[in-house]
């Protein structure tokens, strides 16, 4: 993969060109057509802030998801600095969905990413876009997961679902994307997940607990799998514990209830299955946001259990460096060794 700054500004440039299209494969929420892959979102849709997408999956029927306890406003603000490309995030948000990126040359699989963010926010452009392109580019039908976040505080969550918000959306997320596999030239079976930071606690707790019945079942796509075929956290938030613990992510997560058994509970590397599905993991040693420990742990819980982890610990890269942060340095190499790794394991 050749990834310049040159690259970066391009895409960045031409980020705001693409028109805002919608497909609603599930029931339409207001104002969203139903189904009908090109029909358009109007200026008052949440999903026009993202103009360079073209099609958009609501997770629930009706849109907002199940649950909702205080009124919230999404914001999609741009740290963009003068001639660099986009760097949004997402905040407020009651509708989670997915953003879309068909490949030219479909290669049957596909991957869904849960960007980071400090469960205060969701990335927009760093570790969602950016990658879904390059995995475009790949072959991979690619699905960006803006999932509700939690919003815990000293007086409880934004959701009836609490701690488990993010998880019942990437439960539900994964099972949409295998419910319409047909209509995006996917094989069902054949659906990684990958998340960084904060997503990265979504994308191996769903590893964990793809089987865990966190919401009722809405619709026929309930009824569908939601285990990935392979995951990879990346730079991963995973221990609920402190000191190794992210202390913002945790306190988001968890809320007011900080019990070690609720800690327990919402760390990934106490609760893997059985038979847990092959990892990739990721992670610089000069992270200063998110302990290494955190990756070395989970590394550690999937090896007693026998699953399949190949782990890669960098020297530099710090934290949240997605594809951009890694130019010029030995961890530009990563996507590579992810893309060398599925293709290992029988992803492709």
């Amino acid at each position: 993969m050749q990834l310049d700054r040159r690259t970066l500004l391009v895409a960045g440039a031409a980020a705001g060109a693409m028109p805002a299209q919608a497909l609603a494969l599930n029931a339409p929420g207001p104002g969203l057509p139903a189904g009908g892959k090109g029909a358009s979102f109007p200026p008052s849709s949440p999903a026009s802030a993202l103009p360079d997408v073209t099609e958009v999956i609501d997770l629930w029927p009706g849109g907002v998801g199940p649950g909702l306890l205080r009124p919230l406003t999404e914001e999609i603000p741009d740290r963009m600095k003068p001639g660099e490309p986009h760097d949004r995030y997402m905040t407020g948000q009651s509708r989670p969905r997915m953003a879309v990126f068909r490949p030219k040359q479909p290669n049957g699989a596909a991957v869904m990413i849960t960007p980071g963010g400090g469960y205060v926010r969701v990335v927009v452009d760093k570790e969602g876009y950016e990658l879904a392109r390059w995995l475009a580019d790949q072959g991979f039908t690619t699905f960006v997961l803006f999932y509700r976040l939690p919003g815990g505080d000293d007086k409880g969550w934004d959701w009836a679902s609490g701690a488990d918000t993010p998880l019942c959306d990437a439960q539900r997320a994964m099972r949409l994307i295998r419910h319409h596999a047909p209509a995006f030239g996917i094989e069902p079976r054949r659906v990684a997940a990958i998340g960084f930071s904060a997503g990265g606690h979504v994308c191996s707790d769903l590893a964990a607990r793809f089987d865990a019945r966190v919401y009722a079942p809405v619709d026929d796509a309930d009824s569908h799998s939601a285990r990935p075929f392979c995951a990879a956290p990346c730079y991963p938030v995973m221990s609920m514990h402190l000191p190794e613990g992210h202390s913002q992510s945790r306190k988001q997560l968890l809320g007011p209830d900080t019990s070690k058994a609720f800690e327990d509970a919402h760390t990934p590397s106490h609760n893997l299955p059985a038979d847990p599905p092959p990892h990739f993991l990721l992670h610089a040693e000069d992270d200063k946001t998110v302990n290494p420990l955190n990756t070395l742990m989970l590394r550690d819980a999937l090896k007693a259990k026998g699953a399949r982890v190949e782990t890669h610990l960098f020297e530099q890269g710090g934290h949240g460096f997605g594809l951009r942060g890694t130019v010029g340095k030995p961890v530009a190499i990563w996507p590579q060794l992810w893309l060398n790794w599925v293709k290992s394991v029988g992803l492709v």
